[in-house]
């Protein structure tokens, strides 16, 4: 560590004279020698320099979103290729330069901070050592070694002896129990922060390798600042700590502000800004009319969270405009109405009592039409006989009328008649 620490001796001048500049303010306010001066110049350093990375933040922000949406045509590229590695990197790259991708992107804030990191390493080393380094003159030299953070001195290490850490006025156990709280706490910091990124702010409906690499990493990064950990002085465990929870604060804004298209988070945000629309009307804000109006210019190439929001705008009888502002519209309203009309009622399930209740009359019904209709026959039957014309001339004996089969005699059967049995003759 000391070795890369003295590859960036080059920064420990700026790094040493921004931490003396912010030691006289603090200084005059909780004492010279004392931790929390020392402390919270460590902490101002590293609040100045993520100040000056929120640019590179942004970018990092973008090229993590980019390289979610990339990733199906990143594995199908990998999948065509899978044989010619070199037309595959071409590919790849071919696809980094139409979207405007960086995959090092993500990496920015990290290694623009390292030189800083590695510099105030180097600094607080010399402390330990007895040594004056860039604006550290001997006066705050001596300062800065009597300085303690809850009984821990900023250059002592959790790897220390007793014997190093007596020569800085501190008892080994106490060196040790600050040190071990910071590294669990700087620990668990990397891990939410990397938890939340994962549950909150991807894109549920694509499913990559590079989300199994993001939850990997998830477990990865905690354990390697706790292994690094033990061989940090608590000034740089001080910076780290404050670092991390900085990056946590920075993500949960971006997370509940300008969430990733897809994800839990979006759909929370939308569900506020909905509220929000609902109680005054309109769309307040800048952030939140460039967000409508991001989700209006899709058209429909919206996601289901994004129709869901659009939806709700109409039942309001609200329209969202280009412009990311909303009007009043009447066929919104009727729309949304009428969508709502049209879906399927469904039946409720009767008991088994009205069930057999309505067979029986049911039944009823069917035995009461039935009769009704022989009725109704017989009737138009016998008018039919009455109106029919009797013929007063005899017919011949001989000739028996055509259709004298239909033509019955009352009181005789229809149809040929049997003969009489010879008795009755």
């Amino acid at each position: 560590m000391d070795t890369i620490a003295s590859l960036f001796s080059f920064i420990t001048y700026p790094v040493s004279w921004v931490i003396v500049q912010f030691h006289k303010l603090y200084g005059a306010i909780f004492g010279d020698d004392t931790g929390w001066a020392w402390g919270l110049s460590i902490v101002s350093l590293v609040v100045l320099i993520r100040i000056c990375l929120i640019p590179l933040f942004v970018k990092q922000i973008k090229s993590t979103r980019n390289m979610q949406v990339l990733q199906p045509k990143m594995k199908a590229i990998q999948e065509r290729y899978k044989s010619d590695k070199q037309r595959q990197s071409e590919e790849m790259m071919k696809l980094y330069k139409e979207t405007g991708t960086n995959p090092l992107s993500s990496c920015l804030p990290i290694l623009a901070q390292s030189p800083f990191f590695f510099a105030l390493y180097h600094v607080l080393s010399a402390i330990a050592s007895g040594k004056t380094i860039g604006v550290i003159n001997q006066p705050l030299l001596d300062s800065a070694r009597q300085a303690h953070i809850f009984g821990a001195p900023l250059a002592a290490k959790f790897t220390d002896s007793a014997s190093e850490v007596a020569a800085l006025g501190a008892s080994l156990t106490d060196v040790r129990v600050v040190t071990a709280v910071m590294i669990v706490m700087m620990s668990a910091s990397q891990f939410f922060t990397q938890r939340q990124l994962m549950t909150k702010n991807v894109d549920l409906t694509v499913k990559t390798p590079y989300m199994q690499q993001q939850k990997m990493l998830m477990y990865i990064f905690p354990l390697i600042f706790a292994v690094m950990g033990i061989n940090f002085p608590v000034g740089v465990l001080v910076y780290w700590l404050t670092t991390n929870v900085w990056t946590m604060g920075q993500q949960m804004y971006v997370i509940n502000q300008n969430p990733t298209p897809g994800s839990k988070a979006q759909d929370h945000y939308l569900g506020r800004l909905l509220k929000s629309v609902t109680a005054h009307g309109e769309v307040r804000g800048r952030t939140k009319r460039n967000t409508v109006k991001r989700i209006v210019s899709k058209g429909a190439d919206r996601n289901d969270i994004e129709r869901k929001f659009i939806t709700g705008l109409a039942k309001l009888g609200l329209v969202a405009q280009a412009d990311g502002t909303v009007t009043k519209s009447d066929i919104a309203v009727a729309e949304a109405e009428g969508g709502a009309a049209q879906k399927r009622q469904q039946p409720k399930r009767q008991t088994k009592a009205k069930r057999q209740t309505g067979a029986v009359q049911q039944g009823a019904a069917k035995d009461s039409d039935s009769a009704a209709s022989t009725e109704s026959a017989e009737t138009k039957t016998s008018l039919q006989k009455q109106d029919a014309p009797q013929d007063d001339k005899p017919k011949p004996a001989g000739k028996p009328a055509s259709g004298s089969s239909r033509q019955a005699k009352s009181g005789q059967r229809r149809g040929p008649q049997r003969p009489k049995h010879p008795s009755k003759k």
